[in-house]
């Protein structure tokens, strides 16, 4: 070897850096993602408490009233209160008018294909089955899962 060689060496690379612990924008993600699953969290527990809510009323008043008619009259009575938030002069409809307002879902809104469980189906029983001595559980039974739906739905809880 010459006096003018050079003592070529390989290149080291540092090595890795490690991963614990993160760095701080990881920290700020990580801290961000909890937030969000916690808010949403909280959101879906709030909705279905007060889903719980909305029903245990609608279940607790139909059931407190004694006859097939009082409970009648109870769903009526819940449906009026609940169709004020769609349309503030809903609860003074009376006859046809009341039926198609239920049917409607509280859409002023004419659809294309109207549900007509109330004006031709077992809805009917709204127009007179709180007066009406002849009313059976059957009837009752019948008009209970339409009456609780269109009430969940007006009062925001589905």
């Amino acid at each position: 070897m010459g006096a003018n060689a050079l003592v070529l060496r390989d290149i080291h690379a540092h090595a890795a850096p490690p991963w614990w612990p993160p760095a701080p924008g990881w920290w700020l993600l990580a801290a961000v993602v909890l937030l969000l699953c916690a808010a949403v969290a909280w959101v879906r527990l709030r909705r279905r408490r007060r889903l719980r809510a909305i029903t245990e009323l609608f279940d607790g008043s139909v059931d407190a009233a004694g006859s097939p008619a009082a409970q009648v009259a109870a769903m009526s009575e819940l449906l009026r209160r609940a169709a004020r938030r769609q349309a503030a002069d809903a609860d003074r409809l009376q006859g046809e008018a009341w039926l198609a307002f239920l049917d409607a879902g509280g859409n002023t809104k004419p659809r294309a294909k109207a549900n007509s469980d109330f004006t031709s189906g077992a809805g009917r029983l709204l127009l007179d089955g709180g007066y009406r001595r002849d009313v059976t559980m059957a009837d009752v039974q019948s008009l209970r899962p339409l009456a609780r739906s269109r009430f969940l739905q007006w009062m925001g809880a589905t």
